[in-house]
C-alpha cells in the first residue's frame, strides 16, 4: 500500500481522536505510547503509526483549539505534509 493511501486510511481516525480529546489530552495519550503503556486514544499493532496518528490528531485539535474549524484544521495537515513531502 502506497504512502498517500495509508495516511487517507487515518484521516477517519484522527477526525475522531481530534473530536474526542483536547490537545493535552493526546499528548499524554503519545507519552504513555512512548513509554509502552496503553493510553486512552489510540492503539495500532505497531507502535510507529499509533504515534503517527497521534501526533496528527494532536496538531490538528491544537489547530482547532486556535480557532480552525475540524475541515480546515484537517486541510491545513494535508497541506503542511505535502509541502514537507514535496508533492
Amino acid at each position: 500500500m502506497n504512502q498517500t493511501s495509508q495516511q487517507s486510511m487515518h484521516i477517519s481516525e484522527i477526525r475522531d481522536l481530534a473530536n474526542r480529546f483536547s490537545a493535552d489530552a493526546i499528548e499524554k495519550c503519545i507519552q504513555l505510547a512512548m513509554e509502552n503503556k496503553e493510553n486512552p486514544c489510540y492503539s495500532a499493532s505497531e507502535l510507529e503509526d499509533a504515534m503517527n496518528v497521534m501526533a496528527k490528531a494532536n496538531f490538528v485539535k491544537s489547530q482547532m483549539e486556535q480557532g480552525m474549524s475540524l475541515a480546515e484544521a484537517i486541510r491545513d495537515l494535508g497541506k503542511r505534509i505535502r509541502s514537507v513531502q514535496g508533492d
